[in-house]
């Protein structure tokens, strides 16, 4: 086991690259004065905010969303101020429509790194660097996450809520049943779907339904299979649309994932399942009995869809994870990663004391306890994950040598929407894939 701080330093190291794919640029609105009634950190009770309320935007629903109602409580039974939430499948189109109308929330909590960085240089942010205790900041969170989160030297963004993207979930005690080994690589689980297909066992769960963010699961699929496939390097150049997606190594891993979904007997329920069922839903069939798949790629946080729905499940013993299989042995164990990113939008003393309340271990340590959640503030104590899963997603980040943001998560919003659409339309005609991968190529070109 690692000790937090160098757990976090090494995940910080592996991400910094990603940062580089996008310079900083243009200077964004000046810095608000601090506020006499800013809450001391971890969110220390201040009477002044009772009655005050915190306006809060977000994509969390279902168990994610049950997590964040206890976590906020925490604030509200501190302070006496009320946290409304306003929860939504399409934040970037809300958040504008907001900002256009002059009603925009206090806080949001943004799924891609681009989109803050967007809205920092259009000055539609408040700079955090008034708003907490930077010295506390320095102290909870290393140069690196620091450094993501800033634009001109003033820091916009607060990384909440880490997610690995490299997490396939399956069952220790079906495998074993079925006298099933984890396969280490693409061509090894490529054989085991064959040999789970000739013992009349279906392979996969794959999802793609997630109301107007309907594809997301799929891209990230396809962003696992690019940096394992194509390297760092090109993965790189090709967030940045410094090649077309029309690429040989891009395609091939286009028709990589689109074999898998095609391949007769593979995936549960085909087509027609993964349009219609969400990522919630994506692991319950691996642990029905018997089970009705045996495959669940999807992101940590699927840790806690399961724990919900399957509270009496041990964690390590009848569900855990593996990392997504090697396909280029240069790029072995390389992993995709996501993050909430929270920022403020309107200056309020509450929307301060929210702020740096969620940005403390306390806030943190408390999601944590409840699954899902994987933290890179210093201050939080491993003792603090509830499970052996919970801490191997954490360390599983800290053993790789290559890491890279999710590629849709670092793309403009356009571009994202384009491909999750895109996406859509490839899982249910294959035969589409060189216009799609044309469609997106000049998509990305348009929104440099």
């Amino acid at each position: 086991m690692v000790s937090r701080q160098k757990l976090v330093r090494r995940i910080g190291l592996f991400v910094l690259a990603a940062a580089l794919t996008v310079g900083c640029t243009r200077s964004a609105s000046p810095e608000p004065k601090p506020t006499a009634s800013t809450a001391a950190p971890d969110g220390a009770a201040a009477p002044s905010l009772r009655g005050a309320q915190v306006r809060v935007l977000g994509l969390w629903s279902g168990p994610e969303f049950d997590s964040f109602t206890t976590v906020k409580s925490g604030w509200e039974k501190d302070t006496g101020g009320t946290v409304d939430w306003e929860g939504t499948q399409n934040l970037p189109a809300v958040l504008n429509a907001r900002l256009r109308s002059g009603n925009p929330p206090d806080i949001a909590i943004l799924p891609n790194l681009g989109l803050m960085r967007q809205l920092a240089d259009d000055g539609k942010l408040v700079p955090l660097t008034s708003v907490l205790d930077m010295n506390r900041v320095h102290q909870d969170y290393s140069p690196t996450w620091v450094d993501l989160g800033s634009r001109d030297g003033k820091l916009y963004g607060i990384f909440y809520k880490l997610t690995n993207k490299a997490t396939v979930w399956y069952s220790p005690r079906a495998f074993a049943a079925a006298k099933y080994s984890v396969p280490k690589t693409w061509r090894e689980t490529m054989a085991l779907a064959d040999r789970m297909v000739a013992d009349g066992r279906t392979p996969f769960s794959v999802v793609a339904a997630s109301g107007p963010a309907s594809g997301w699961p799929l891209t990230d699929w396809v962003s696992e299979i690019v940096l394992n496939n194509c390297g760092p390097s090109l993965y790189d150049k090709w967030i940045a649309a410094q090649v077309p997606w029309t690429d040989a190594c891009i395609k091939q891993s286009f028709r990589m994932f689109t074999k898998l979904v095609q391949t007769r007997g593979y995936v549960l329920g085909g087509t027609a399942r993964i349009l219609t069922t969400t990522d919630a839903e994506g692991a319950d069939p691996l642990y029905s009995s018997p089970p009705g798949a045996y495959l669940y790629y999807l992101a940590s946080f699927a840790q806690g869809f399961i724990a919900a729905k399957y509270p009496t499940l041990n964690a390590g013993r009848d569900y855990g994870f593996f990392t997504f299989p090697t396909i280029d042995p240069r790029y072995s164990g390389a992993v995709t990663i996501g993050a909430d990113v929270l920022v403020m939008v309107h200056d309020t003393p509450a929307a301060r004391s929210f702020m740096t309340y969620l940005a403390g271990a306390r806030a943190q340590e408390a999601w944590i306890k409840l699954g899902g959640f994987t933290s890179v503030n210093r201050s939080v104590s491993p003792d603090a994950y509830p499970d052996p899963v919970a801490r191997a997603v954490a360390e599983d980040l800290t053993e790789t040598k290559v890491s890279r943001f999710s590629a849709g998560d670092m793309m403009p919003a356009s571009v994202q929407r384009a491909w999750w659409q895109g996406m859509l339309e490839l899982i249910q005609d294959p035969g589409q894939l060189n216009s799609i991968l044309g469609s997106l190529t000049r998509t990305a070109q348009s929104a440099k």
